[in-house]
């Protein structure tokens, strides 16, 4: 089989505009009732004055306003009062000098009357009124047409309605009303390893992300989505998927199956099914650049890759203006200004979109990249939004202002950055629960956690670093980087350990079995408190069998294998990748490991003291709550 090459990576500008030339907006009649959210496709005019009629605006008595001048609680002025007016009356009345009406808020306007006093400043004495404050021409009255006049344009094509907008078509008696059809978009996703959710999952597959996903971007984009099916990387199965969805929808969304790997084989259906072409086989950003469009009598089909923050960044930047420029709906999407925390080297000649964390402190907001997989969901679902870095630039420099795409305009009320622990999660859950403050959790190790206090990008920092020469915790770390010893708070301890397969098959006892041929260890990521606790035991290994510490860990398989978390060493072993690594008891027991116990360590917190919430966070750590909950999880004291 052929291996696609692209040989013309294109901007999403002009990707865009080979999308959007040729395309035709649909028009449908539909009742108001129907039509919130959809987009109007032809100006209203209106064919009424609103108000239709002179009206009061207040309760009171209408009156001719040169009667009542200087009217005042020292003197009143006295009007006959010659009958009353309720809102829905239609009999046209008439007043004289010195005669008022009693009138209802809505109620048309006696021939005579120029203005309504209202009903707090008159007193009535039988068939007569008392006025205590005076009131000029027009006082309290809606004129005919004053809020939108007969033969001009009430709402205009393109509007998207509302419920303000739906309240203006009642008001003007209107019952049917021209919008553009509401698009139809089916979904097909494609990959030998996808499952649907609720089935096991089994080693070298994963559950369908894209599927899901992509409906609801749909659906928020207020299109009628259709999942058109799931199946395997076959042909025919796809072709037929996509022949049946032409057939009734209005685009078509295929996920996976579109880089130029030589299994891949959506742009050879696209090229057989599709009668206008191909029109992109490949976007010159990252991720997203294996993206492949193509047109089947003016319906768009798009081929995004198979990995989701990649399908959902495309979606974003090409399906989006695709569906906004047939809804003639403006780009919506929010944007902050921030500073970025840290250099970010670009990847010249493509234009990447790079998901961030969003920090507020004071009177400015900070922006946290995220260097994380085109795979890495969880990721994207934690970050805030995303910077575009141009195919232009070779770097963005460190505190350099840039603009941030929001997902969602909430930011946390308290970030945390360090060392991941189950514990710290159940923590800021209750949180939550119990005070309702949100917190943003960053893992990016206790060093990486200490720097970001340092910097005034985190407000609590998860540490649990052991210091060779004291042998003590956390505090020695915190003398060094100059940040103040009142900024350490006690936390809790985890028992640290080995972890091996259940039964322990290869039979590890301590550090000095990952020296054997037959045992392949896996290590944690540097700047992590496990990483200094496992090159510790290694060099107190050594200095007792007067062994060289670099010849040892060229030595041990698997060294610089470097897992971020408990859960990647665990399932690393769970799964046959790995025979032993170092890690806490929770996660051993989640994936039914056996342990092998070392030490308990202390994980403790670095503050901010500047934010408010701290306090509260502080609050639940030191609570009876917490503590019960804390002792409940193995390896937790």
């Amino acid at each position: 089989m052929m291996r696609k090459i692209f040989h013309r990576l294109l901007s999403i500008e002009e990707a865009l505009e080979k999308i959007i030339r040729n395309l035709e907006r649909e028009i449908e009649i539909i009742d108001i009732e129907d039509a919130h959210g959809r987009i109007l496709a032809k100006s209203i005019y209106s064919s009424i004055d609103l108000p239709p009629f002179d009206r009061a605006e207040m309760d009171g008595y209408a009156v001719i306003s040169s009667n009542i001048e200087g009217a005042s609680e020292q003197n009143p002025i006295k009007l006959k009062c010659i009958g009353s007016i309720a809102a829905g009356d239609s009999e046209i009345r008439e007043i004289s000098e010195g005669e008022c009406m009693e009138i209802s808020t809505g109620a048309p306007i006696p021939r005579g009357a120029d203005a309504v006093v209202m009903i707090e400043y008159t007193k009535r004495e039988g068939e007569f009124v008392y006025i205590f404050k005076s009131v000029t021409p027009g006082e309290n009255i809606a004129f005919t047409g004053s809020d939108i006049e007969i033969g001009t344009i009430a709402l205009r094509k393109g509007t998207e309605l509302g419920r303000r907008e739906i309240a203006v078509l009642a008001a003007l008696g209107i019952k049917k009303i021209e919008v553009f059809k509401k698009l139809r978009v089916g979904v097909i996703s494609t990959g030998d390893e996808l499952i649907a959710q609720g089935e096991r999952l089994i080693f070298g597959k994963i559950y369908d992300t894209n599927s899901l996903s992509i409906l609801s971007a749909l659906k928020e984009e207020d299109v009628d989505a259709i999942f058109l099916g799931r199946t395997r990387d076959v042909y025919e199965e796809i072709k037929r998927l996509l022949i049946e969805g032409l057939e009734k929808c209005d685009a078509i969304i295929i996920s996976g199956g579109t880089s130029a790997g030589a299994g891949d084989i959506v742009y050879r259906i696209l090229e057989e099914v599709c009668n206008e072409g191909i029109l992109v086989h490949g976007l010159n950003i990252k991720p997203g650049k294996p993206t492949v469009i193509a047109m089947h009598n003016g319906k768009p089909i798009f081929g995004l890759p198979g990995y989701p923050v990649s399908a959902l960044i495309v979606f974003n930047e090409v399906v989006k203006p695709y569906i906004n420029h047939i809804y003639m709906r403006r780009e919506q999407s929010k944007r902050v200004i921030a500073k970025l925390a840290e250099r970010v080297n670009a990847i010249k000649g493509r234009r990447w979109f790079l998901p961030v964390h969003l920090i507020k402190k004071k009177e400015e907001i900070i922006a946290f990249p995220i260097f994380a997989s085109s795979g890495a969901i969880g990721e994207l679902c934690k970050s805030d939004g995303y910077i575009i870095v141009r195919e232009d630039r070779e770097f963005l420099e460190r505190g350099e202002l840039v603009e941030v795409n929001l997902f969602h305009e909430e930011l946390a009320d308290l970030v945390i950055m360090g060392s991941n622990c189950p514990a710290l999660d159940l923590l800021i859950e209750r949180l939550f629960e119990k005070y309702g403050v949100r917190a943003k959790l960053v893992n990016i190790g206790s060093m990486g956690g200490l720097e970001a206090i340092k910097r005034g990008e985190a407000d609590i920092a998860g540490v649990h670093l052991l210091d060779p020469e004291t042998m003590s915790y956390n505090e020695p770390y915190l003398l060094r980087m100059g940040i103040p010893k009142e900024y350490l708070i006690k936390g809790y301890k985890r028992m640290q350990g080995m972890m091996v397969k259940k039964g322990n098959p290869k039979n590890i006892k301590g550090i000095v079995d990952l020296l054997r041929e037959d045992v392949m260890f896996i290590n944690r990521n540097r700047g992590s408190g496990t990483r200094v606790l496992i090159d510790y035991m290694i060099k107190k290994m050594c200095k007792e069998r007067n062994l060289n510490f670099q010849n040892v860990i060229n030595k041990i398989r698997g060294y610089r294998w470097e897992a971020k978390t408990h859960s990647a060493v665990a399932a690393a072993i769970s799964q046959g990748r790995a025979d032993v690594g170092i890690g806490i008891m929770n996660s051993a027991i989640q994936y039914g490991l056996d342990f092998i116990p070392w030490c308990y360590e202390e994980y403790d917190f670095i503050i901010n003291p500047d934010n408010a919430y701290v306090k509260k966070f502080l609050e639940y750590l030191k609570s009876r709550d917490f503590l019960n909950e804390l002792t409940k999880m193995p390896g937790y004291s």
